[in-house]
C-alpha cells in the first residue's frame, strides 16, 4: 500500500487522485481537522488516516502495511510570525517520515521539496539541481524550512533509504482556490494595478503528480529533480490572467524602492491591526528576482514527458471555479 502525506493539500489531493485512477491502493494522511477536498469526495477505495506530522506515534500507526511513501505535507507561509512553527513542522515532520521509512524498511520515498531549497545560478545561467544552497541571511523562512527538510532526506539516503526528491517551481492549477499560488490569479481578478520586473517558474499540479509517480515507479534513487514547465516574466503572467478574466492588466511598474516602502508599510499596519497581508519582505524580494529554472535533468531521463503550457493552465484557472463549476464573477 502507498502512503501519501498531506493528502488534503493542493498537490497531495491531485497525487491521490492519479494514484487511484491507476488502481493503486492508497492510504491518504490528513490532520484530524482537515476536510477531504472536493476532487476526492465520493471516491471509494481510499483509506483515510488522521495523523500529525509532529506526532511520531500517530505517524507510526499510519505506516502499518505501507511499502511506498509520498511526502507532500508541509506548512507554507511567508508571514514572519509563522516562521518558527513552519521550520519545526517542515523539518521535524520530515525527520519523522525519514526515520519511520528507515525503521519500517519502506521500499522508496518520494519527497516534495521546492526550488526555494536550491542555490542561485551564475549570471545568465539557469538554476539546476547542482546549484549549491548557501545561507547568506537573505533567505526567508520557507526557503530555510525546505532546505532543512531536504537535508533530512539526504541524511536518510546516507543511512540507506531509497529516496528521490522533487523540486517543483510555483505549482498552479484550477484546484488551488484563492490560497497559495491561487493568490496570484485572484489579485489580478480583483484589479491588481502593479507589476515588477521579476520572473517566475511555473508548473501544472497534474504534471508534478505525474512526474512523482514516474520517479517512484522507476529504478532512480538518491537524486533530486527540478520540475518546471516555463519561466515567464511576472508581467506576462499577469497579462495572460487579465486577458482570461477580461479585466484590465496591471500597468504600473513598481521598482525596488517602492517595494521596500510597500512591505514596510504593510508590516507596520499588520503590527497595529493584527491583519496579515500578502506583501511581506520575503514576497517583495521574490517578486523582483529574475531566476530561470531548468528541468533538463528530468527530461533527459523521461524524453517523452511533456509539460502543460502555463498559458493553458492559466486559461483553466480563470474560466472555471473548480469548487462550484461556475464561471467566476467579473
Amino acid at each position: 500500500m502507498i502512503l501519501v502525506t498531506g493528502a488534503t493539500g493542493f498537490l497531495g489531493s491531485e497525487l491521490v487522485r492519479q494514484l487511484h485512477l491507476q488502481g493503486k491502493k492508497v492510504k491518504a494522511l490528513k490532520r484530524a481537522t482537515s476536510a477531504i477536498p472536493q476532487i476526492l469526495k465520493g471516491i471509494t477505495g481510499i483509506e483515510w488516516a488522521d495523523a500529525d506530522m509532529l506526532d511520531y506515534f500517530s505517524l507510526e500507526k499510519a505506516f502499518e502495511g505501507i511499502s511506498r511513501v509520498y511526502h507532500c505535507a508541509a506548512t507554507i507561509s511567508f508571514q514572519p510570525a509563522d516562521k518558527k512553527k513552519m521550520l519545526r513542522v517542515n523539518e521535524e515532520g520530515t525527520a519523522h517520515i525519514v526515520d519511520l521509512c528507515l525503521e519500517k524498511g519502506i521500499d522508496k520515498l518520494v519527497h516534495v521539496s521546492s526550488v526555494a531549497a536550491l542555490g542561485e545560478a551564475k549570471p545568465q545561467e539557469q538554476v539546476t539541481e547542482k546549484a549549491f544552497w548557501e545561507f547568506d541571511g537573505r533567505q526567508g523562512g520557507y526557503s530555510i524550512s525546505k532546505y532543512e527538510s531536504e537535508m533530512e532526506v539526504w541524511r536518510g539516503i546516507a543511512e540507506g533509504l531509497c529516496a528521490v526528491i522533487v523540486n517543483p517551481s510555483v505549482i498552479i492549477g484550477k484546484n488551488a482556490g484563492t490560497g497559495g499560488s491561487g493568490q496570484i490569479f485572484e489579485m489580478v481578478r480583483k484589479g491588481l494595478r502593479f507589476y515588477t520586473d521579476g520572473t517566475c517558474g511555473m508548473v501544472a499540479v497534474e504534471d508534478v503528480a505525474r512526474a512523482m509517480i514516474m520517479l517512484m515507479d522507476s529504478d532512480i534513487h538518491s537524486e533530486r529533480f527540478i520540475l518546471n514547465a516555463e519561466n515567464l516574466p511576472l508581467r506576462e503572467v499577469f497579462e495572460e490572467t487579465a486577458k482570461a478574466y477580461n479585466v484590465q492588466a496591471p500597468s504600473i511598474r513598481v521598482g525596488r524602492w517602492m517595494m521596500g516602502i510597500g512591505w514596510r508599510l504593510t508590516a507596520l499596519i499588520s503590527a497595529i491591526s493584527g491583519r496579515e497581508f500578502g506583501l511581506t519582505k520575503e514576497t517583495a524580494r521574490s517578486s523582483r528576482k529574475k531566476t530561470d529554472f531548468s528541468s533538463e535533468k528530468f527530461l533527459k531521463l523521461f524524453p517523452d514527458f511533456r509539460f502543460k503550457p502555463v498559458r493553458e493552465s492559466i486559461r483553466e484557472i480563470c474560466t472555471k471555479d473548480f469548487n462550484t463549476g461556475k464561471h467566476p464573477q467579473r
